[in-house]
């Protein structure tokens, strides 16, 4: 199976369907008892490259409005018709216009969904390249690194990954004691000049950490949060308040304010923090802790996708809200291992806002030099010993 989470949504009433669709689909599953609840859901996770939406078949009148609604709100999720029944011609038409994609029996083999999951992932991998390649061109001036700092970058990726090759070692053989599967974590990131690369870290989760997600509403340090949005306002999905939304992201499951009206707002990014996460390995909240899980992407450095400093990559979710001429200007510096805003933070109470982070990224675009970086690579040092378990 692919690497990456796939979240299957199912909407529908029966039971033996929903327990059968539970066993055979990858990644996680979630039950919703309408296509207004399901939305909710969806609004709540920025990855939606990696939802299905499962809905049972039902009068096709009375759903094919409502899943049209879902297919131009949410362009990116999958929708298949879950059904053994055959289609009239004039339902094939509906459910096609409607954005439905593919029929799936109830009783559909677990083969069949891990064919769909590798689709799905090499859909949204094909999307990501799209996405590097449309946007390169939005850049007013393509970074190039200079000579100097790619030097720095070699020697110093290189000297660190052999003097820390026991490290590297012991913390490899510690993964693959405690849990199965690989050592290395790879997701998708956006760096410099909207570049995607593939972005290494130590696994620190369990290889079935998408199953433990139902956990992680009562453990999430912002679950009481007031800033709700209400639901878009149309005459079959007048929604509620939303409750215990989850923001699925390539570090984790998190919850997050919903996008307010305004375009500004929609690219503002709510990071918060878990505590205690049950997902967790105890050689992960180790090297989390100590900042180890990130040791793997000196070779990111060393091979030229990063360097040592710069602005954090991104996961496509946040890069495609930075694409305008206040925001762009990050991606004219090296995507980086540490950065400016990183040690700010971590100088400072650890709380700040994304539009302070994104005004920090664009000054280190325009300002970085080689004082600059050494000053941040010490204050990266002094800052290794996090206080909070998170």
């Amino acid at each position: 199976m692919s690497n990456g989470m796939i979240y299957n949504l199912y909407v529908g009433s029966d039971q033996q369907t929903r327990n059968h669709l539970a066993e055979v689909c990858p990644g996680l599953f979630m039950p919703f008892p309408s296509l207004k609840k399901a939305a909710e859901q969806v609004k709540g996770m920025r990855e939606r490259y990696d939802i299905v939406l499962l809905v049972e078949k039902k009068d096709a009148t009375k759903q094919c409005p409502e899943l049209e609604w879902m297919h131009e709100t949410f362009p990116r999720i999958y929708m298949a018709l879950v059904t053994d029944a055959p289609l009239s011609s004039e339902e094939r038409k509906s459910y096609l216009k409607s954005g439905i994609s593919n029929l799936i029996s109830p009783k559909v083999e677990v083969e069949r969904m891990e064919e769909l999951d590798r689709f799905l992932h090499q859909r949204k991998l094909h999307k990501m390249q799209e996405f590097g390649q449309a946007h390169k061109e939005s850049l007013t001036r393509p970074f190039h690194i200079p000579l100097w700092k790619r030097s720095f970058d070699i020697v110093a990726s290189l000297g660190a990954l052999i003097c820390l090759s026991p490290l590297l070692l012991i913390t490899a053989l510690a993964i693959r004691i405690e849990s199965k599967g690989p050592v290395i974590y790879r997701s998708k990131r956006v760096g410099s000049n909207y570049k995607v690369f593939d972005f290494l870290k130590f696994r620190s989760m369990y290889t079935n950490a998408d199953r433990r997600l139902k956990e992680l509403s009562a453990l999430n340090q912002y679950a009481t949060s007031s800033n709700e949005q209400a639901f878009e306002e149309i005459p079959e999905l007048k929604g509620d308040e939303t409750d215990g939304m989850l923001l699925i992201g390539d570090d984790g499951a998190l919850t997050e304010e919903a996008y307010s009206e305004s375009q500004r707002n929609k690219r503002e990014n709510a990071f918060v923090k878990l505590e205690r996460d049950p997902r967790v390995t105890r050689v992960g909240r180790f090297i989390r802790k100590y900042s180890i899980d990130e040791l793997p992407q000196l070779i990111n450095i060393l091979k030229g996708d990063m360097s040592v400093v710069g602005n954090r990559p991104l996961p496509l979710y946040e890069a495609e809200q930075l694409t305008v001429d206040e925001d762009i200007e990050r991606f004219i510096a090296p995507a980086g291992l540490t950065g400016l805003w990183q040690v700010e933070k971590r100088g400072g109470s650890g709380a700040m806002s994304a539009a302070e982070r994104k005004q920090l990224d664009v000054r280190y675009a325009h300002e970085f030099s080689f004082k600059m970086d050494l000053s941040i690579i010490i204050r990266t040092f002094t800052a290794f010993i996090q206080k909070e378990d998170v």
